[in-house]
């Protein structure tokens, strides 16, 4: 039977992230019961920034598209209209796409919130942020994208976008979140991922019904009019009196 040399293993004396030494196989009992701890430190400390930041909006997108990128203006248009519809806008937290939905709710005077990660090539909080939390591990930032939100808006993106949606979709087909709307902004740049979930759907691998779960579309005011219907007046939810930079919306009381 083969067995593990301790500290043989690839990532154990290289400096490795967080993610890496959790992933990386098995420890003593005393040091798995200590990376379990730090993953509760993180929720701790993301529940406790993010518990007054109101039903949010998440927005996925590609840290990678600048400013002079026109991915970045829609960005910016979607944030200023999510905010404008009373929602908190939250992103990863990073630069790019991210920064661009973030810096669109500040423009609208609306709240902007981010859940950044330690990466390898640290990435900074963007400067759109009113409030933010950075957290370690991947799938405890991941929990809390999903945790606050009651829409998810995925903007042109590479790998971690495509996780994070794919996630959004298996948690909402699954019936582990409610059937929150999922809307994608960028026509062209999602047709090639529209076309590999009908060759799925055609495969029987997924429902045709599931093809239902999204809505593709460049327009930002079908993105309001689609959350609208199937957020706010689905969950009841209420827009805020004052300025959402003020106070957070809320719940329509039972």
């Amino acid at each position: 039977m083969l067995r593990l040399l301790p500290g043989e293993r690839e990532g154990v004396r290289s400096g490795s992230r967080p993610d890496r030494v959790l992933l990386e196989g098995p420890h003593s009992r005393r040091k798995d019961l200590w990376l379990v701890l730090r993953t509760v430190r993180d929720f701790i400390t993301g529940f406790r920034t993010l518990h007054f930041a109101g039903p949010c909006v998440t927005v996925f997108g590609s840290a990678r598209y600048t400013e002079s990128h026109p991915y970045y203006s829609l960005g910016r248009d979607v944030g200023k209209a999510l905010a404008g519809m009373g929602f908190t806008v939250m992103t990863g937290g990073g630069p790019g796409l991210m920064e661009a939905a973030n810096r669109g709710a500040r423009d609208a005077g609306g709240r902007s919130v981010g859940c950044n990660i330690e990466l390898p090539k640290e990435q900074a909080p963007n400067g759109y942020l009113d409030r933010s939390v950075t957290c370690r591990y991947f799938f405890v930032r991941k929990v809390l994208l999903f945790k606050y939100s009651y829409a998810f808006v995925a903007l042109p993106g590479g790998f971690g976008t495509l996780d994070e949606l794919m996630e959004a979709l298996t948690l909402i087909q699954t019936g582990k979140i409610a059937n929150f709307p999922v809307v994608l902004v960028g026509t062209a740049y999602w047709r090639p991922f529209q076309q590999l979930l009908a060759q799925l759907a055609a495969a029987g691998t997924i429902d045709p019904a599931d093809l239902r779960l999204l809505l593709v579309t460049d327009d930002v005011a079908e993105v309001v009019r689609h959350i609208e219907r199937h957020a706010v007046r689905r969950f009841g939810l209420v827009a805020p009196t004052r300025l959402l930079g003020e106070r957070a919306p809320r719940r329509q009381a039972a």
